[in-house]
């Protein structure tokens, strides 16, 4: 395995900065960690997670579709879509890769593909970095995700340990990435990595989350289907959210969207934009919302993550345990404790 000393790290992002568009967590001025893109003296963050996934390169939060201009009866159409240039995202958590598999068989897997999508899962190259110290919010392995990138995940896997980042190329982009840069790295040693593997297993294995009982949800069949539907415990897993969407917006999985038209004054830009079905006029149409009270809405939000999307994707949940829900409710209400309330439930 080929490996850089962590105080050289600086001079390896600065071989694929000057190469390509490459993006890291950076610290912002909270004390919390953005991706940004890198940068003479950008730093890479110690934090364990940025605010928001890495979602963001691929379906990002407004993205314009296409434009109009009317002239008379003539309508000329402008699509503003062009090849996105090659790019490197470093630092991905296990949760984030997970993430972008379950927005991609939706984007990419099923008829009609996202071609604005798959222009940027083709382009980007993406770089994994185990967790080394897991939180005690993260609940990935409930889900069978390893922390430890004991099972590879993204492009290129990558470890710090024992002083040094060690890489390991999983794709052919992945390889591309590695041979970049590989006057820069050293044989490694495989014991430090395989030894921060068990390190990064056992402290996950204590995470206060880390055996949720999913036994009652994921793929059901339909008639277990709707005795979670009908459930008694929505009405008090539900009564204290706001609605605010905030849960929805740091979510990594989460990929509903609307789209708009916007009068330029020059003709009519379109435009997509993440939406949250956390809101009151979500899919609202011209008889009204069908979905009218704040226990339906966060009922359709958990119903999708934890038994629809299973339902269609082989057992597949549509989470990832990345703990970001339960790090910014306003109320403290989460995936957790609606798990744990069905899982406890006796009308289910």
């Amino acid at each position: 395995m080929l490996s850089i000393s962590a105080d050289k790290i600086d001079s390896l992002f600065e071989l694929v900065g000057s190469k390509q568009p490459l993006y890291l967590p950076v610290d912002n001025t909270s004390g919390k960690a953005d991706f940004k893109r890198w940068e003479k003296g950008s730093k890479l963050s110690s934090a364990l997670k940025t605010v928001r996934s890495a979602k963001d390169f691929f379906f990002p939060k407004t993205e314009h579709m296409v434009s109009y201009q009317v002239s008379g009866k003539e309508i000329t159409v402008t699509d503003p879509r062009k090849d996105v240039e090659d790019f490197v995202i470093f630092g991905v958590r296990a949760c984030d890769a997970k993430g972008f598999e379950i927005i991609d068989n939706v984007y990419m897997n099923m008829e009609p593909r996202d071609s604005y999508y798959i222009n940027r899962r083709e382009h980007g190259t993406v770089v994994t970095l185990a967790c080394a110290e897991p939180a005690k919010e993260c609940f990935c392995s409930s889900y069978g995700i390893d922390a430890s990138l004991a099972k590879p995940a993204g492009d290129v896997s990558c470890w710090l340990a024992d002083g040094k980042f060690f890489f390991s190329a999983n794709t052919d982009k992945g390889k591309k990435f590695v041979d970049g840069v590989k006057q820069l790295l050293a044989d490694g040693d495989d014991k430090a990595v395989e030894a921060a593997k068990k390190d990064i297993a056992a402290k996950t294995e204590k995470l206060p989350f880390a055996h949720l009982d999913l036994s009652k949800l994921g793929g059901v069949k339909p008639d277990q289907m709707m005795k979670v539907f009908n459930s008694k415990v929505w009405d008090k897993v539900a009564e204290p959210c706001l609605g605010c969407g905030t849960c929805t917006y740091v979510c990594p999985t989460c990929m509903c969207f609307d789209v708009r038209d916007f009068n330029t004054g020059n003709g009519i830009r379109q435009v997509r934009c993440w939406d949250s079905c956390m809101y009151n006029d979500f899919t609202q149409m011209a008889a009204a919302n069908p979905r009218l009270t704040q226990k339906e809405r966060s009922r359709q939000r958990f119903m999708h993550k934890l038994v629809y999307y299973p339902m269609a994707h082989e057992n597949l949940f549509s989470c990832v345990g990345c703990g970001r829900c339960l790090e910014s409710c306003p109320v403290n209400m989460n995936i957790v404790k609606v798990i744990k309330a069905i899982g406890e439930s006796d009308d289910i």
